[in-house]
């Protein structure tokens, strides 16, 4: 008979699919208890909280599983890659400047939020953003500049290429968590006051009106029930493209430490450029968008991100196991670090908002593109209209192509702010 903790992966998959059903299970339910407690708690919070209870309490052993390793090399890859087929350039920019204005605009405010976050925080509360080598506070918080630029997939490749001390990261997932669903309330409470905060911002919204006609008919246009035919080419092309990744990133990361003596040097900054991981998380991204340009992108219309949302899921509950929730409250100042992280994204959003005349769902969207991802970017769109769905999927995806770089460029800022 097995004793505590499990350490058989097969059986660990077994439980993290049971927590995985549970959730999405009950929050489809009707129920008024359900409804009531998935309107405070996240679903994306429970797929991390149940997991983590498993190894917080002693009944699975993640530092025996190989589970997270599979899902970051080889799910996480394919998830990239069904997740940016679909991805149109074209279309991105044929949303009008205004659009693309204001989320590169919440972009930049996640990569300069968190280095004065850390500055500020640092004057009155050194310790809280200290830390050397593997516990250094700011390779913690590279991960949550992957999750709000990008996703969970962004997320978990700063997480390998900084290797942050995965005892406290738990810690990292609780303010990426709180704070992003805080400004996420925000926003959907400003939904319903749209009409006043337009006249507010003096913007026009003639392009969303005519930008509701043209979604409509291209969703119309491409969707389609999936066959079997279908989901083995997408299979064979994910995992083609995960084979090219691992294969390019390994040889790439082998010739820059071999050549240059910057990122040869393990403390140095840049020399993170020389992380395999990395390579093949952009390897990766770049395969999935040279086949958006071809007929592969149709395949969104038969579920491709839906399958790549599926095995962010996965490796979101790999993650949770990562987490042990004794240590969540060693440093509640990291909270006061990214309340103020956040506060400078929405700040500079409504600013720029209201010197270009930008509407409400543009920054609303495009702010969500950026923190929420391809989780909730869709879900406030669609609190606009139905038919505006897929404009916050093109955005997170689009969030997805731009969160490696994004949060990579903020880590290092970070790593500067944290030494000064």
């Amino acid at each position: 008979m097995n004793q505590l903790p499990l350490t058989n992966d097969t059986v660990i998959l077994g439980l993290l699919a049971l927590c995985l059903g549970f959730v999405f299970y009950t929050a489809s339910l009707e129920g008024k208890f359900w409804k009531k407690f998935y309107a405070f708690v996240p679903t994306v919070l429970m797929c991390y909280l149940l997991p983590s209870i498993l190894s917080s309490t002693g009944l699975v052993s993640e530092k025996d599983s190989n589970l997270y390793f599979i899902a970051s090399r080889y799910l996480l890859p394919a998830a990239l890659i069904l997740m940016t087929l679909s991805i149109d350039l074209k279309a991105i920019l044929g949303l009008g400047s205004k659009a693309l204005i204001m989320f590169f605009t919440g972009t930049f405010g996640i990569i300069i939020g968190g280095p004065i976050a850390i500055l500020l925080v640092s004057i009155f509360s050194p310790e809280t953003v200290g830390g050397v080598g593997p516990d250094a506070v700011w390779r913690g918080l590279s991960t949550i500049a992957g999750s709000w630029i990008g996703g969970g997939a962004n997320q978990a490749a700063m997480y390998e290429v900084f290797q942050y001390n995965e005892d406290k990261y738990g810690q990292m997932i609780l303010v990426d968590i709180v704070m992003a669903n805080i400004w996420l309330a925000v926003l959907l409470l400003g939904v319903g006051r749209t009409g006043k905060i337009d006249a507010w911002l003096k913007a026009d919204n003639s392009s969303i009106e005519s930008l509701k006609q043209k979604v409509t008919e291209h969703t119309e246009r491409i969707a389609r029930i999936g066959t079997t035919k279908d989901y083995i080419l997408m299979f064979s092309l994910a995992f083609i493209g995960v084979g090219l990744a691992h294969f390019l990133g390994n040889h790439f990361a082998e010739f820059l430490e071999a050549n240059f003596e910057v990122i040869r040097n393990k403390e140095k900054a840049l020399s993170s450029l020389g992380s395999k991981f990395l390579w093949m998380v952009v390897f990766a991204t770049a395969f999935g968008i040279g086949i958006s340009f071809t007929k592969a992108k149709n395949y969104e219309g038969a579920g491709a991100s839906k399958i790549g949302g599926l095995f962010i899921y996965i490796l979101v509950a790999t993650i949770g196991m990562k987490m042990d929730l004794s240590e969540i409250f060693d440093n509640p100042g990291l909270l006061v670090v990214g309340l103020i992280w956040i506060a400078i994204h929405a700040g500079l959003l409504i600013l720029v908002a209201k010197l270009i005349k930008a509407p409400f769902f543009f920054l609303a969207v495009g702010s969500q593109a950026n923190v929420g991802g391809a989780a909730s970017a869709p879900v406030v769109a669609a609190e606009f209209h139905p038919s505006l769905t897929s404009v916050g999927i093109l955005l997170a995806v689009f969030g997805y192509v731009v969160g490696t770089a994004g949060a990579y460029l903020c880590a290092l800022l970070m790593e500067v702010a944290s030494q000064v």
